[in-house]
């Protein structure tokens, strides 16, 4: 079932049947027309490789910057720490983790913000959008994403999606546990996977920064931080594809791997617990803990990052699709891509006996919005 293909010099396993390529067919071709920035496909079913292969010169190794779907991963380690009780629960109040913090006068509503509202992306801030240059440009990221938590009004528990504001969640697991990110991701989640030990990588400057986020070269296993070395729970994680299935596998074995208990079923049970969105941008979708609930009726769940980096998981069919793509701008369709292509391919060539769980129909609308 598994051949080759060549380009510049590496090699690329795919299915002989159909994902080679060829009119009509999806393998390399298709992907450098229609999908030009994937760099891997990892498709598992059962824990079990049912498809792997690698473009644009990636082998199967090689690390991609997965943007924001780190933020699934963070919410991962979040739940280790609740299951240890090195985080109480995610009702503790932000600034009982920052004893030290100085509350702006007149500020009020940020001592009501919880754990659970920066998870679900509820949690209430001053201005629009994400202060990437104040955060950024400061030496001491998670203070000064505190500086923008809460405002004068009430929480509302609107959604409102922010990237570099979820630094908070790395103060508070620095706060609860006494490790770094990176450290404690690599204790407690990346080798008890079988994923290489990362290492925290510091840009340095805002030039630094965003080559680092728009470099299309392969990475090696790192973490963008923060110059207090900790690592950024909204973006700059890197991993392959073959890895970012782990995670997805580790949700549908509730949590155990290789007989060892990594996360609690409670745990991923609350995390992927759907919650719709009733305004704004993302009306109509829905979120669980830093992971979006895409079928909330067929229980299926992603990991989605900019540039179509995605963690995809249909329990009822006991499938993980992960997708790792260098950097391009507003990738939309990835989702789609894999429902309406790539799973119904590998069903025709019957690796996959079926595919009930999942809407083979003509697409929809694409949910991987910019993200």
């Amino acid at each position: 079932m598994l051949g080759t293909e060549k380009c510049c010099g590496a090699d690329f396993r795919t299915c002989g049947l159909l994902l080679c390529g060829g009119a009509g067919r999806l393998g390399y071709p298709y992907i450098q027309e229609h999908q030009p920035n994937i760099c891997q496909i990892s498709v598992l079913r059962d824990g079990n490789e049912l498809y792997s292969a690698e473009w644009n010169c990636y082998q199967q190794t090689d690390c991609v910057h997965i943007a924001s779907a780190t933020k699934s991963v963070m919410a991962l380690l979040i739940g280790i720490a609740v299951d240890h009780q090195m985080i109480g629960s995610v009702n503790d109040r932000v600034l009982s983790y920052f004893p030290g913090y100085s509350v702006k006068r007149g500020e009020k509503t940020i001592f009501d913000v919880t754990v659970r509202h920066l998870l679900t992306m509820r949690a209430p801030y001053k201005g629009h959008g994400d202060p990437w240059t104040k955060v950024c440009a400061s030496e001491n990221w998670a203070e000064a994403s505190l500086d923008f938590l809460g405002g004068k009004g009430s929480i509302t528990d609107e959604f409102d999606y922010r990237t570099v504001c979820l630094h908070i969640l790395s103060g508070i697991l620095f706060k609860a546990t006494g490790m770094k990110t990176v450290d404690f991701a690599n204790e407690y989640l990346f080798r008890p996977l079988g994923i290489a030990g990362h290492e925290s990588f510091s840009a340095g400057t805002a030039q630094a920064h965003k080559l680092f986020i728009a470099d299309k070269a392969p990475r090696k296993p790192v973490w963008l931080a923060d110059p207090q070395g900790l690592a950024t729970p909204g973006y700059g994680l890197c991993l392959s594809a073959a890895d970012m299935a782990k995670f997805g596998q580790l949700c549908l074995q509730n949590g155990t791997w290789n007989g060892r208990q990594i996360v609690s079923p409670e745990w991923l049970r609350e995390m992927l617990s759907p919650r719709r969105i009733e305004s704004g941008a993302f009306s109509g979708m829905f979120y669980g803990y830093l992971w979006w609930i895409v079928h909330p009726e067929k229980s299926i769940y992603a990991a989605i990052g900019d540039s179509g980096n995605v963690i995809y998981v249909a329990p009822h069919e006991r499938i993980v699709v992960a997708v790792s793509s260098c950097f391009r701008p507003a990738v939309r369709d990835r989702i789609d891509f894999m429902e309406h292509l790539l799973l119904p391919m590998i069903q025709k060539a019957g690796i996959i006996a079926s595919a009930e769980s999942i809407d083979l129909a003509e697409p929809k609308k694409s949910r991987s919005k910019s993200i």
